[in-house]
């Protein structure tokens, strides 16, 4: 590191540390040298093997990565902030981290692609393409009848970033959008907006529903037997989520006996999901190994938002009034 001075720090031999663990397909090597691009006056170092963790973790004054255990964050007694790649910090020990005054913001708004995969599977299904995929294997030139996205009724539940920019991407396309969120006063970018009390209700006038909210208490089985039997036989569920959210055991069920017409899933329960799960076996189902928010472009973005994170800190003297910042020291 150069001898810039940082109020975000009273060592002259602090450090940014990137942890081995990248974005799936993103390796954190390029996390680095997007780092080295937005924070030249710092020294940003990389701990390839848990040995090297054990020695750079209690030097860091940021760390920066996918994923910080409670484990790692006894051995980082110097850390003043986690730069958190994903959006979801339901698996992060927060109350740990905010025992210990370590700042910590999240990747929420960064992943544009995962919204770009959403709008994938939609028209996949609605224009049937894994159809057209099928007959080009077999060399089989005859006409099928596809669907349209245009007209049917999206619900988004979740309307976190990545919710509301997809039903933001979603009204060029003529459909009708719904909303589920905790507190439906805010509103959104939907014709109607609904509480999770509020589930069934929109479930009913669905043609397709996507889960892009956190996992919580709240929302772990948040979609089993009732919410399935509630919607559409044409129904496709799409979750972009994570795995619990949804009772596997039951959508399995509810694919076979045709209460749904099909499933996109970026996320399992469990993942990654087991060779043999009966999952694989659907037609009718759509499986991403959970990389909707995989991008070559995101490892930039998080290195931009921490930059100006870093910024706002060097100005204020503390890591407070940080963008995207979800615990406060």
């Amino acid at each position: 590191m150069t001898d810039t001075t940082h109020a975000t720090t009273d060592a002259d031999d602090s450090y940014v540390l990137v942890l081995r663990e990248g974005a799936p397909g993103v390796p954190a090597p390029d996390f680095r040298a997007a780092l080295e691009r937005h924070l030249p006056e710092w020294t940003i170092r990389i701990a390839r093997t848990p040995n090297e963790e054990r020695e750079l973790l209690p030097g860091a004054t940021i760390v920066a990565g996918n994923d910080l255990s409670v484990e790692r964050l006894e051995m980082a007694e110097n850390l003043r902030l986690y730069a958190h790649a994903s959006s979801g910090v339901g698996t992060l020990p927060l109350d740990e981290l905010d025992r210990c005054s370590v700042a910590v913001t999240n990747g929420a708004g960064l992943m544009p692609c995962i919204s770009e995969q959403v709008l994938g599977y939609l028209l996949t299904f609605a224009r049937d393409l894994r159809e057209g995929m099928r007959r080009q294997e077999r060399s089989e030139w005859r006409h099928y009848q596809p669907g349209e996205l245009t007209g049917s009724t999206v619900t988004v539940v979740g309307l976190g970033s990545i919710g509301t920019q997809l039903l933001e991407r979603l009204e060029p396309f003529g459909v009708d959008r719904l909303g589920v969120r905790h507190t439906p006063e805010k509103g959104g970018p939907a014709e109607d907006v609904f509480g999770y009390d509020e589930i069934h209700d929109a479930f009913s006038r669905s043609d397709y529903v996507v889960l892009s909210c956190p996992l919580t208490d709240k929302t772990r089985g948040l979609v089993g037997r009732p919410e399935l039997r509630t919607l559409p036989n044409d129904t496709i569920l799409i979750n972009v989520a994570r795995g619990p959210v949804v009772d596997t055991d039951e959508l399995v069920s509810a694919l076979r006996r045709n209460v749904i017409s099909g499933a996109a899933l970026d996320v399992t329960d469990p993942e990654p999901l087991p060779a043999e799960h009966p999952l694989w076996e659907f037609d009718n189902v759509l499986l991403t190994p959970h990389n909707a928010g995989s991008s070559p472009g995101l490892w930039d973005r998080v290195a931009a938002l921490l930059a100006e994170n870093v910024a706002r800190a060097d100005e204020r003297g503390e890591f407070t009034g940080l963008k995207n910042q979800v615990v406060k020291p």
